[in-house]
């Protein structure tokens, strides 16, 4: 049986540290790949300006380029949404027929997922993959019994702490600051070609 890696987001860009989680994840939990998915239009981010979906999917491709591990899936990004978690597993549940998933998340989210759509049916068609974060707090008891079987569906990935975010990126880039060495270099050039996150 084929254990894929699933890695959902944004990407609003994709930076050092998701690169980071997905490699630590194929190598910690012997996943054959890592999809990336990037979502069309994010459920959580409603009220918040995202940069058109054909950036985004760009961004990741140059991303992950270098590494044959690592592939781009449109699943979320052709259709229409909101794009919640647990049906984007079941879609490619279905078009991989056999192979184990494994939906990669950091802590805060694992804390978090009692908040989000139908949680109990992702957990169905997924392993969670859930990356250790020293500031993130929560009771595993309680998440059992808002989700029961929770537990026995986590595998946890150590990776080198990187404190680094799209936001923060965004950020610097409105403010003319460096990113460089915070998200590939491929990924800066397309960014300042299309003038993206840039302050007119």
């Amino acid at each position: 049986m084929t254990r894929i890696g699933v890695l959902g987001g944004t990407f609003d860009p994709p930076h050092y540290g998701h690169l980071i989680l997905a490699e630590q994840a194929w190598e910690q939990l012997a996943l054959s790949r890592v999809l990336w998915v990037p979502a069309g239009n994010p459920p959580h981010k409603q009220d918040e300006l995202v940069t058109p979906v054909e950036h985004r999917l760009t961004l990741v491709r140059l991303a992950i380029a270098d590494n044959p591990r690592f592939e781009l899936s449109l699943v979320d990004a052709r259709r229409e949404g909101p794009d919640y978690s647990y049906a984007m597993l079941a879609i490619i549940a279905a078009e991989h027929p056999g192979d184990e998933l494994v939906f990669l998340i950091g802590e805060d989210s694992l804390r978090d997922l009692p908040t989000w759509k139908n949680p109990e049916k992702l957990i169905e068609v997924a392993q969670l993959g859930v990356m250790r974060r020293r500031d993130v707090v929560y009771d595993i008891d309680q998440l059992e019994a808002a989700i029961p079987g929770l537990v026995g569906c986590l595998s946890f990935i150590d990776t080198p702490l990187v404190d680094i975010s799209s936001e923060m990126i965004r950020d610097h880039l409105a403010k003319g600051r460096s990113v460089r060495y915070q998200t590939p270099d491929g990924v800066i050039q397309y960014v300042h070609q299309h003038r993206l996150y840039q302050n007119n």
